[in-house]
């Protein structure tokens, strides 16, 4: 296991043992709701590896993208909602939840690639992406590459370069409950159940170098984005995310009130609530 996973394990494991006393809303880590019933799922062929999605209700396409870790039932709460008026797409990203991963070094090209990919095989052309953490940083490569993949881009705790991160983010007793969780949780699901710290290690890899984009390379963003953060984020600093929403023209800035980097589990209809401001204009 790599060290700094030790490290959060051990912090989230004392975390829990210690939970007892009251806690503010953004410091809580709720576990999702079920998943409700899919209209359709499977997995996909999509640049070697096998990529586990699922479907939900009809109407204006929306994807939405996990963070680094994670994978798609996160959503369960925001799945329930917007599927009731939208077709809402989630898959579990490569390595991640019940998706393979492959010897290619990870990279957010590559996932966003992935999603593209996914999209072509399900016959979707455009959707509107709501992407946390490295899911809005896919959403960010997918609106400057491809931005006629796109009707418009939620953003949440994504950063456009490294230093955008806090660099005590996995000495937070949430986070590091978060990574003990994901842990557990791959051990349950994946088709790899014994490769978490090999999966781990292969995606730190990205994250110490990647994502490094100019701000000219934000500014030629014209997909109608949202830069979304919590007020009380563990791992992206509120700094970056005002540099973000100034440097993408007619980005718009959201702080969500009392939450964190996990704003969507703490607070599901604030969180849809503010989804649906913008993607429904």
């Amino acid at each position: 296991m790599t060290d700094w996973l030790k490290t959060a394990a051990v912090a989230g494991s004392m975390f829990l043992a210690g939970s007892a006393g009251a806690e503010e809303r953004w410091q809580t880590l709720p576990e999702p709701p079920a998943m409700p019933a899919a209209t359709q799922s499977g997995t996909a062929p999509v640049n070697g590896i096998e990529m586990y999605y699922a479907v939900y209700g009809t109407g204006k396409p929306v994807l939405l993208i996990h963070g680094g870790l994670g994978y798609a039932d996160i959503w369960a709460n925001q799945v329930s909602d917007l599927s009731k008026d939208h077709m809402v797409i989630v898959a579990d990203s490569r390595g991640h939840g019940r998706s393979t991963r492959s010897d290619a070094r990870f990279g957010y090209d590559l996932m966003a690639s992935d999603y593209l990919a996914l999209l072509d095989f399900l016959k979707v052309d455009k959707v509107v992406l709501v992407g946390w953490s490295d899911g809005g940083i896919i959403g960010l490569d997918i609106a400057m590459k491809h931005p006629e993949r796109l009707t418009s881009l939620f953003a949440q705790a994504a950063n456009s370069k490294i230093d955008g991160v806090k660099p005590d983010v996995m000495e937070n007793k949430t986070f590091a409950t978060y990574i003990d969780n994901s842990g557990k949780i791959y051990a349950k699901v994946s088709p790899t159940p014994d490769q978490f710290d090999a999966f781990v290690t292969q995606i730190s890899e990205m994250w110490s170098t990647e994502p490094n984009w100019t701000d000219d390379q934000l500014k030629t963003i014209k997909t109608p984005t949202a830069i979304v953060l919590g007020d009380h984020d563990e791992a992206i600093t509120l700094e970056h995310t005002e540099y973000l929403a100034k440097t993408i023209p007619g980005a718009e800035l959201v702080i969500l009130k009392d939450a964190s980097h996990f704003a969507m589990l703490q607070d599901p209809a604030g969180y849809n609530a503010a989804v649906r401001a913008f993607i429904d204009k």
